[in-house]
């Protein structure tokens, strides 16, 4: 498996991500494969033929891992279903782009595939006119507001911007001209009443790829539907809603069709990679696919789907979700967390795999940072020689520091395995940490500050792949601090209540003799007040005899005897 240093795989990607996006884009790039260059049929899927990648990834359309095998060496063409704009963010929407992002990381900036990725933003939907009638504006400036957020939001948490954003109300001559395709090619129909459905039954078998979703429940509508599982590719214009043209008459797009409009628009007739929510898979994505299929009378329109499985609150077994009203917004949850945070709780779980949000999770990950940037602190006293320690197992770290290398690549070669990638980095770091033990004397022992450098410099460079800037300043340790003060406060306060406790009076001194201080306890005394002092220009103020308020964010009291 090839691996190249970041400084060159990022030049690389780069110039092959500019070219190929550009050519996309313009149309002058044949992305999809011929379908004669797919082989070998598994659970009515067709492995294709092209450049393997390497890796393995979990395939929704076989319920198992595959080689991930794309059609242009290097290239990996990625769509994405992105917000129906007409509420606020929250963490579940969060989670699964975090997630994403973190993926696309990792192939480009590990196995030098650079990923061409198109997303959809739903700007015209039941939800945004509901929300715009109830708000008395129009349904197009909401979409434009919360787009506009959404993409301040991904910006917070780091997620990498796809290639291009378009927007459904942009392309809904493509949109029209997809459905008379379809309709060209017997697999949907129109109604008297301007609405435009496609036919489940003219694809026989081949519907519920995914899900196997052929009995399952049917999407609502008129009676003239001829099977009750078909679903609406054009919906007939209602009073007070936009509207477009179109030869069925005035009306809007149905949901599915937008987004096998929009990819094949830039990436033709069969793509590389489909992601997006578990939630999606049934019925949004299996009709895609019917959608695509039909269109471009293909056997196999997308060969990889990637679901990204629910965020749910700790106890809850329901995804987070706006229509369930129990979510936290990407903004509300910046306030309290940062983004590194959350990616490190993101990186810790797989990204198939359903999560927990909780402040105890949220704590997890918040010690996994302290754990490094606390290694990074030691490692880099050692290296100044600031830090004495025993004779460091150099050949050891040395070995080790390969081996960690090795098992980072393999992990995220097995469907991006995050958690076991990030073990590994730790491991590494507790072993660093076992020879950074401190000796109160210098014993002699030869130093190895090279190997540290090197450490040092291979975990943040990993960190950064993942979307984790291990140099940025602000990480919120406000809690872990906080607890910390409070120890040190109430450690202070005991020492400060010894040294100010008095000898016994001796038998026979006459009672106004006041009892006097431990002469001998006066330097802990003076070591107090040296370290209230001390802390207050770090930030924390110690009021003697009154309180110890920690100024971090949020403010804690201590006695002070």
């Amino acid at each position: 498996m090839t691996t190249f240093s970041p400084f060159l795989l990022k030049i690389r990607n780069d110039y092959v991500f500019f070219r190929a996006t550009q050519l996309v884009l313009r149309g002058r790039l044949q992305i999809s494969r011929p379908r004669t260059s797919l082989t070998r049929v598994r659970n009515n899927w067709i492995q294709p033929l092209g450049h393997d990648t390497g890796l393995k990834t979990y395939n929704s359309l076989t319920k198992q891992k595959e080689p991930l095998i794309l059609a242009q060496e290097g290239i990996a063409t990625w769509y994405s279903c992105g917000p129906t704009v007409y509420d606020h963010a929250h963490l579940g929407h969060a989670c699964s782009y975090v997630r994403f992002d973190i993926i696309q990381r990792v192939l480009s900036r590990v196995f030098g595939v650079s990923v061409i990725h198109v997303m959809v933003i739903t700007d015209i939907d039941d939800k945004i006119i509901r929300r715009a009638i109830e708000e008395s504006i129009s349904p197009t400036v909401l979409a434009r507001m919360y787009e506009e957020e959404f993409k301040n939001d991904m910006l917070a948490l780091k997620v990498l911007p796809p290639a291009v954003y378009l927007r459904v109300t942009e392309n809904i001559p493509q949109i029209v001209a997809f459905i008379e395709g379809i309709m060209r090619n017997g697999h949907a129909y129109a109604t008297k009443q301007g609405d435009v459905y496609f036919d489940i039954r003219s694809i026989g078998d081949r519907y519920g790829k995914l899900m196997g979703a052929s009995d399952l429940a049917s999407e609502p509508g008129d009676t003239e539907k001829r099977d009750s599982r078909d679903f609406a590719l054009w919906k007939a214009s209602k009073p007070q809603e936009p509207s477009w043209s179109s030869p069925w008459g005035k009306g809007r797009p149905g949901w599915h069709i937008e987004c096998s409009t929009i990819a094949s628009s830039v990436f033709g007739s069969q793509l590389d990679i489909h992601s997006g929510g578990i939630d999606l898979a049934f019925p949004h994505h299996e009709n895609e696919i019917a959608q695509c299929e039909a269109y471009h009378q293909c056997g196999q329109w997308g060969n990889y789907f990637l679901h990204s499985g629910h965020l749910h609150l700790k106890g809850s077994a329901e995804k987070m979700s706006k229509s369930l009203k129990n979510f936290i917004t990407i903004k509300d949850f910046l306030g309290s967390y940062s983004a590194n945070e959350f990616r490190m709780f993101c990186l810790l779980t797989k990204y198939r795999s359903a999560i927990d949000y909780s402040d105890t999770s949220m704590n997890e990950a918040r010690s996994f940072l302290a754990t490094i940037a606390a290694f990074n602190h030691d490692a880099k006293a050692y290296m100044r020689g600031q830090l004495q320690c025993q004779a460091v197992q150099e050949e050891a770290l040395w070995e080790l520091l390969a081996q960690t290398k090795s098992s980072f690549v393999q992990a995220l070669a097995d469907d991006f395995d995050t958690p076991r990638a990030v073990n590994a980095i730790m491991t590494l770091i507790y072993q660093g940490n076992r020879n950074l033990q401190p000796i109160t004397k210098p014993d002699g022992s030869p130093r190895s500050p090279a190997v540290f450098g090197a450490i040092l410099a291979y975990i943040r460079d990993v960190f950064e792949v993942l979307g984790i800037d291990l140099r940025e300043r602000k990480f919120n340790f406000i809690g872990t601090l906080e607890n910390v003060v409070e120890q040190l406060a109430r450690f202070r306060t005991e020492v400060r209540a010894f040294a100010l406790s008095v000898e016994d009076v001796p038998p026979g001194v006459p009672s106004h003799v006041r009892p006097r201080p431990h002469p001998d306890r006066v330097p802990l005394l003076k070591a107090c007040d040296k370290l209230r002092k001390d802390l207050a220009p770090l930030g924390v103020h110690i009021k003697v005899s009154i309180c110890a308020c920690l100024c971090v964010g949020r403010s804690k009291q201590y006695s002070d005897g």
